[in-house]
C-alpha cells in the first residue's frame, strides 16, 4: 500500500498545537501557525479539506507595492569630510 498525503498534529515547545501537511514521500509541504487548543487545529484542518477544491491561486509575487505599504528603511548617508590642505 502506498503512503498517503496526511496532516500531522503536534504540540510545539511553547505548548501550542500546530499541524503540518506531508506528501507521500515524507516531505513537509506546509505548516500552520500555533493554536491554543487541539480542537482549533483540527477545525482548521477540516476547513482546509472542505474549501481547498474551490480555492483560487492568487499570485501576488508580481503585484506592485501598495501606497500604504511600509517603505524599506533608507541607509544613512555618509558625510563627506574635507581634507585639510597642507
Amino acid at each position: 500500500m502506498a503512503a498517503a498525503y496526511k496532516f500531522e498534529i503536534y504540540k510545539d515547545k511553547s505548548g501550542e498545537f500546530r499541524f503540518r501537511f506531508r506528501a507521500p514521500n515524507g516531505e513537509k509541504m506546509f505548516a500552520s501557525e500555533g493554536y491554543a487548543s487541539k480542537a482549533s487545529a483540527k477545525n482548521t484542518i477540516k476547513s482546509i479539506i472542505k474549501h481547498v477544491g474551490a480555492a483560487e491561486v492568487d499570485d501576488v509575487s508580481k503585484v506592485k507595492a501598495a501606497k500604504d505599504a511600509p517603505k524599506p528603511a533608507k541607509k544613512a548617508k555618509k558625510k563627506k569630510t574635507k581634507k585639510a590642505k597642507k
